[in-house]
């Protein structure tokens, strides 16, 4: 019998609406376990090179993992898997929420989707069974219209779906998928792939409530455990309390928040977007992902000016800091307004914000004019132009929105003038708000990861520092991560950080558990979760077997990258990193260039990768993955 895991993939080609249903055995299980690594070999397996990502012939993989469904903090989360229509590269995109357990509840473990229907469709998975429904009657509806119309035909009132809005319907590169309405597969365009597959959902239910776990004993004592003590721990209490908006607080005090582009590391009254202040004006209560107690998530309400309904949840950081500071805009209504339109149309918020701030500095720096924007005039801190844009994007209406809509890499190729140095970008997804100048180990996570600018592929530089607490060092310690390390350095000792919590955060993402409960940073530690994977699975594992399952995914992610064209010179910064983030009260920081090369290249000595930044043979034989050298070696 199989503990933790069904045994079931769903494999269906949309194009003659036809499905199967794949076996694999526990060797597989245990070698790709879920997430980002399972996605990554369905990618290289099904998948030819160089496919245009808003093609029929692009692979979207949906995927829990061998523990998802576990009654425990943490075990909620989801990855998808695809191309990317915003980088041409690997996309893994994780989210929690309720959908990953509704889908091991309703019989499969993974979904993996090619094709394109004819008309608008969407898929029912139920108790084992798919359904292929039409969805003409909801497609071109924002997200939560459609979402509860789809439970009301369906007669199921808590069905667990993955949706998208306008835009993704209209393909906007950085569309998201969304679950809930509110929990969100944010980064790199899925939901243009979705859409682009006339794919409007896809609704879970099941009839039984749990997973098949070997010792109910040890889930049951981990669940209590951290129900008891995870308020003792300084960064879950953090997010109890605020949520992750709790971070703009910190942001602000040491001048590192991005602001106007990240041109500047304050802005005045930038605590008026803390979590602190949320909570006193707008907040109207707190959720939760399944089975966690933190409650993390923020629900807002505002009238007039904006009317902000709270059916669409509210703002985390990344949010508040992208239509925030780096708008130059302090009004933290304004930035929920923003948020609730994103969620309803499905748009990435960072990449939103981050396309509209490259747009404005062009214009002030008048590389564009009202001839090219439509008449409209573009400034940081109007709050009306946000909203316009962001409609205006969604629906691709007029020129300049659709040229918006494709990112600030491809909007600056198309604008040239010396453009793309307002394009902060890393393979063509735009930095998330935390400024590499400050933290050099997210730098190089920004620089070197295969999906590009995402802020969640090593724990924070800040987190390991003189300044750090103690616990968080301590809980580092199993991964052989022994003292502090200065957040701005680039020394060998920072990039042996990276790549041992580049591994920590990939087998996160393999297993689809939150970072928010885990450590070395938050509540459970490292034999926490050793033990619950074993209690869950019945397998021996250790704390070994599961870093190698991170650095599979990240060399599986490397190669499919390799695959398609990219190498050494995509692992890079944008040129505004290498100008100085002048401060008021603190040091200044930049990075040198020079050096930044040279971090790069011990890094991949470090990873065993060759010069181009590809897996060496041995690597991936060491990893049990021989299979992928036929894909990056002819």
């Amino acid at each position: 019998m199989a503990y933790g895991y069904n045994g079931k993939i769903l494999h269906i080609n949309l194009t003659d609406e036809t499905y199967e249903i794949e076996t694999p055995d526990e060797l597989f299980y245990r070698t790709y376990m879920g997430g980002g690594c399972l996605g990554a070999y369905y990618l290289l397996k099904e998948m030819k090179a160089n496919v245009d990502p808003l093609s029929p012939e692009n692979v979207l993989v949906l995927s829990a993992s061998v523990v998802t469904g576990a009654a425990l903090a943490g075990f909620s989360r989801h990855a998808v898997t695809c191309k990317s229509p915003l980088t041409n590269a690997f996309l893994d995109s994780e989210a929690g929420g309720w959908w990953g357990p509704e889908l091991k509840f309703a019989g499969f473990d993974a979904v993996v989707i090619k094709g394109r229907a004819k008309n608008p469709v969407y898929l029912y998975i139920h108790d084992g069974e798919l359904s292929i429904k039409d969805a003409g009657s909801y497609w071109g509806k924002v997200s939560g219209e459609a979402q509860e119309q789809i439970r009301d035909d369906l007669g199921e009132k808590t069905a667990r779906m993955l949706i998208i809005g306008t835009g993704g319907e209209n393909l906007v590169r950085y569309a998201c998928i969304l679950n809930e309405c509110r929990h969100s597969n944010g980064r790199g365009g899925s939901g243009a792939v979705m859409g682009s597959k006339n794919l409007k959902a896809v609704v879970c239910k099941g009839t039984k409530k749990t997973i098949n776990i070997f010792d109910k004993d040890t889930v049951k004592y981990h669940a209590k455990w951290f129900a008891d003590n995870y308020l003792d721990n300084p960064a879950c209490k953090s997010n109890k309390i605020y949520g992750s908006s709790d971070y703009i607080s910190q942001q602000v005090q040491f001048e590192e928040l991005p602001t106007k582009n990240f041109k500047y590391g304050s802005i005045e009254n930038g605590e008026n977007l803390s979590g602190k202040y949320m909570a006193g004006t707008i907040l109207q209560k707190t959720e939760r992902c399944y089975a966690c107690q933190i409650s993390c998530k923020r629900v807002v309400k505002t009238d007039e000016p904006y009317n902000v309904d709270p059916f669409y949840g509210g703002p985390e950081y990344e949010t508040i800091a992208a239509f925030g500071s780096n708008l130059g805009i302090t009004n933290i209504e304004l930035v929920a307004k923003a948020h609730e339109l994103c969620n309803k149309y499905s748009l990435d918020t960072i990449s939103t914000g981050m396309t509209i701030s490259f747009a404005i500095e062009c214009f002030e720096n008048q590389l564009i004019t009202e001839k090219d924007t439509d008449g409209l005039v573009l400034e940081y801190g109007n709050e009306q132009l946000i909203i316009d844009l962001i409609e205006k994007i969604a629906h691709r209406e007029g020129g300049f929105a659709k040229l918006l809509g494709e990112g600030s890499r491809i909007a600056s190729e198309k604008i040239g003038k010396g453009s793309n140095a307002y394009a902060i970008h890393t393979k063509g997804m735009e930095l998330a708000l935390h400024d590499p100048r400050v933290k050099t180990g997210v730098g190089l996570g920004y620089a070197c990861s295969p999906i590009g600018g995402d802020h969640v592929v090593v724990e924070h530089d800040n987190d390991f520092d003189e300044f750090a607490p103690q616990i968080f060092v301590d809980q580092a310690k199993p991964l052989g991560l022994l003292k502090r390390v200065n957040a701005k350095t680039l020394a060998p000792e920072k990039i042996r950080n990276y790549v041992y919590l580049q591994n920590h955060f990939s087998f996160m993402d393999s297993l689809t558990l939150c970072v928010l409960t885990f450590a070395p940073v938050r509540a459970f530690s490292m034999k926490h979760l050793v033990d619950m994977v074993s209690g869950i699975t019945g397998w021996e594992t250790s704390l070994w077997e599961i870093m190698k399952l991170g650095e599979r995914r990240v060399n599986l992610a490397k190669a499919f990258n390799i695959r398609e064209g990219f190498g050494r010179k995509d692992d890079m910064l944008p040129k505004r990193m290498f100008e100085t983030l002048t401060k008021e009260n603190s040091e200044d920081a930049v990075i040198d260039e020079n050096e930044l090369n040279q971090a790069i290249d011990l890094l991949y000595e470090m990873m065993n990768w060759d010069k181009n930044g590809r897996p060496r043979k041995a690597k991936l034989h060491e990893l049990d993955v021989s299979w992928v050298i036929d894909e990056i070696y002819t």
